[in-house]
């Protein structure tokens, strides 16, 4: 792929005795102490591994959280070492409490094989979102060779996805990257035909971008979410009182857009509506909304259009939910995208984010193709930008 042009993988690059700054995304969710799910750390630790395997010291570092510069006890990577060490417990995990300075480099020069040494909070530094060379610089003396594996990150030029890159000779993707862009590439530069999307969220504002960009590319787009209201209402279709966004013009221009091209730009024929979230009662199946409620999932005809156009598809991409699928009564439309996914023989991925939770929640994500760990750096893949933490990678 050329999209790979320059790009060495982690079996490309020679570890022994060595250490190694790998790049991960251990931003996982947390109730307290606790982890509450660990697929991000899953999806990393073959990279690990297989740097162990091949004789290299791990120096693995990570954000985690929104800690806005200064160290916040709840925003510790210490629960990540605890968890790791369950993971591997045929490893030493050593955990630093900092991320640099001359400590931390002793420490990692100390490092012997079988150990891992797991880094504090990079956000815990001003310098880290800042994409400062100082901080870059520091954080390049904890080693010798550079992974990146950190794809949820990668839309970021951020300190330690590009700066740091700028001080390693020896530097390459690891596995669950490589596997972000094949897949990911896979489907939006080069699809096999019919080629669906489906999307969901909130904002078309927030996804203007992809729509435009999709609608180049695919054969059919299936709206849900509140952002379907948007578009609903953009046609001049009564929405009662569902989330709507004030600009039309937006949405008048990408269903424009669609008329004028080959891909059908598909909008929900039913609704389960109800008075607000905090009222408790199940919602109700309508066609058209009373003025006095708002949508909150699309209804059992729109599920089963967009199920059968996925089921008869040959490459889906997926990503944001087309209800509020964290309420049982309100998640049938999402789960029953997820399953139709699940049960096609196409090549599925679901774009990380909340779409990834759903379909981690429903127990399906072992029946599709991919699932991403980034939202947003697979967002931005789509629309054909270059992410800046996988151009540092890139040989000139």
């Amino acid at each position: 792929m050329a999209y790979l042009d320059g790009i060495k993988s982690v079996e490309e690059l020679q570890f022994d005795g060595l250490r190694v700054f790998i790049r991960v995304d251990f931003n996982v969710p947390l109730d307290g102490t606790t982890i509450t799910d660990d697929f991000r750390i899953q999806q990393a630790l073959p990279t690990i591994q297989y740097v162990i395997r091949n004789g290299g010291l791990p120096v693995v570092a990570s954000h985690l959280g929104r800690p806005k510069g200064k160290p916040k006890e709840e925003f510790s990577m210490a629960p990540v070492a605890d968890h790791l060490a369950k993971l591997l417990p045929e490893r030493e995990i050593l955990f630093a409490d900092d991320c640099v300075g001359d400590g931390i480099t002793y420490q990692s020069k100390q490092l012997e094989p079988g150990q891992l040494l797991l880094l504090e909070n990079l956000r815990f530094h001003r310098g880290e979102e800042a994409g400062d060379e100082g901080f870059a610089a520091m954080l390049a003396e904890l080693a010798d060779v550079y992974v990146n594996d950190a794809f949820g990150t990668c839309h970021r030029a951020h300190a330690s996805m590009a700066g740091i890159t700028e001080h390693f000779k020896k530097k390459g993707a690891g596995y669950l990257l490589m596997k972000e862009i094949a897949h990911l590439g896979g489907v939006i530069f080069d699809p096999p035909k019919p080629f669906v999307a489906v999307l969901g969220g909130a904002k078309v504002s927030d996804k203007i971008d992809v729509i435009e960009s999709l609608i180049e590319k695919c054969d059919s787009i299936c709206i849900g979410g509140a952002m379907a209201y948007t578009f609903l209402s953009a046609q001049g279709i009564e929405i009662g009182k569902s989330l709507c966004e004030q600009d039309l013009d937006l949405p008048k221009r990408l269903l424009a857009k669609a008329a004028a091209s080959s891909c059908k730009l598909i909008l929900p024929v039913d609704h389960v509506v109800g008075t607000s979230l905090d009222d408790l009662a199940r919602g109700e199946v309508v066609t058209h909304i009373p003025a006095n409620k708002a949508g909150f999932d699309v209804g059992p005809k729109t599920v089963k259009a967009y199920s059968d156009i996925v089921m008869a598809a040959k490459a889906v991409f997926w990503n944001g939910p087309l209800g509020v699928f964290e309420d049982e009564r309100y998640a049938a439309g999402t789960r029953g995208v997820a399953e139709a996914m699940a049960a096609s023989q196409a090549i599925t991925v679901v774009g990380g984010g909340d779409s990834a939770a759903a379909i981690q929640a429903f127990g399906l994500a072992d029946k599709v193709t991919h699932v991403s760990t980034g939202g947003g750096a697979s967002l931005e893949l789509v629309e054909g930008k270059l992410l800046p933490g996988i151009e540092a990678l890139r040989v000139k």
